[in-house]
């Protein structure tokens, strides 16, 4: 089992520097982890068995298995209630008549590894998108301050040269940050888009699946239809026909077990709260993101709340000229450098700002006094 999941492991390595927030790590990381170790858990047939064996006389075992993988089985849906052994053989499978009784084909077993690693794509480009367009600015930004100990002439050198950036680059950050928020609601589309792809490859049992199975564990016995042998079941028939010795066509019906539908049910279930459950929360953070954009208030807090060693008069006075790509910055900087080191770098900041201030509104006046315009100090 090891094996199997060994290739994963580096995607649980921790980055040196977060550019992002857990919301979104939880979709390139936390999804992307689980939707690749379910991929290799049905592509790894040492642990389920064969993937389908067929049951039928005068066909070789070999040839009905791989007719019906290929050409799919199919159950019976309104023989899915009853006793077993009695009323039917399995739920779904019992004698039916073409032309009257229902048939429902299932073909997607064959495609869930596929499809599975097809999605953990789709959760990595937000984050893809995002890494090329940051280009690794908070990185260079931090130079290693977020170490507790550094020696102290490095740490005022580095400390004057991120000063001296964020001071000459003030509100020139918007686009930078316009485009992580760019990638937030991608995530919230993506994971959206998804819920409704996986109805779609499931024939529309996807949206409610969750939700059947908690129920279906609640109904009394005589009474459940389990959606977990609706949707995936472990027995199934399959026909296969074949020209006789007179040349008119045999009709066969063979009965196909399923061992990899025990897997694929209890992977689905799983994901149905996980997609819900990620959905809330990544609808939530980008309800939070609007109101960040909009209300510069929210700004100020959650500033003072990432600088909580810092002056409060330093935190606002620089919430107060910044914009908001500047804001994002810092808070981008918070997360990374050392409290102690972020508090000095808060205090020399608000310093930097106000003479830089100063010195603009000083040249402003002295220009106007060369030109003879009045101006009031």
């Amino acid at each position: 089992m090891f094996d199997v999941f060994g290739s994963v492991k580096g995607l649980l390595k921790l980055d040196s520097v977060c550019i992002d927030n857990n919301v979104f790590r939880m979709h390139y990381k936390g999804t992307v982890i689980i939707l690749i170790a379910f991929s290799l858990l049905v592509t790894s047939r040492q642990y389920i068995g064969d993937p389908i064996d067929c049951i039928v006389d005068e066909i070789p075992l070999n040839v009905m298995d791989t007719y019906c993988w290929i050409y799919s089985t199919f159950t019976i849906p309104n023989r899915l209630t009853g006793v077993a052994g009695k009323d039917m053989v399995q739920p779904g499978v019992a004698s039916h008549v073409d032309g009257e009784d229902d048939v429902k084909y299932h073909k997607y077993y064959q495609w869930v590894c596929f499809v599975l690693f097809f999605q953990a794509i789709l959760f990595y480009i937000p984050r893809y998108l995002w890494k090329t367009w940051e280009g690794g600015r908070i990185k260079m930004l931090v130079m290693d301050l977020n170490a507790p100990i550094v020696n102290f002439d490095c740490k005022e050198d580095r400390k004057k040269i991120l000063v001296d950036y964020f001071a000459d680059n003030i509100n020139r950050h918007n686009f930078y940050a316009y485009r992580f928020f760019i990638c937030e609601f991608l995530n919230l589309a993506n994971v959206f888009g998804q819920i409704f792809f996986m109805d779609f490859f499931l024939d529309g049992e996807f949206s409610t699946y969750g939700s059947d199975v908690v129920r279906f564990t609640e109904m009394e016995p005589e009474e459940r239809r389990d959606p977990m042998a609706r949707v995936f079941p472990k027995v199934t028939k399959c026909t296969f026909h074949k020209y006789g010795p007179s040349g008119s066509v045999q009709k066969f019906d063979g009965l196909c077990v399923l061992p990899l539908n025990i897997v694929n049910e209890k992977i689905y279930v799983f994901l149905w709260f996980w997609f819900i459950g990620l959905t809330v929360l990544t609808a939530l953070s980008v309800a939070f993101r609007i109101a960040v954009i909009f209300v510069p208030k929210i700004r100020l807090y959650l500033l003072r709340a990432r600088s909580k060693l810092s002056a409060h008069q330093d935190v606002e006075n620089i919430s107060k000229k910044c914009q908001i790509g500047d804001w994002f910055v810092l808070y981008q900087l918070g997360k990374n450098i050392d409290p102690l080191i972020y508090k000095e770098v808060i205090s020399d900041l608000a310093l930097k700002l106000d003479e830089s201030l100063f010195d603009e509104r000083h040249k402003r006046e002295l220009k106007l006094a060369r030109e003879g315009i009045d101006f009031d100090l």
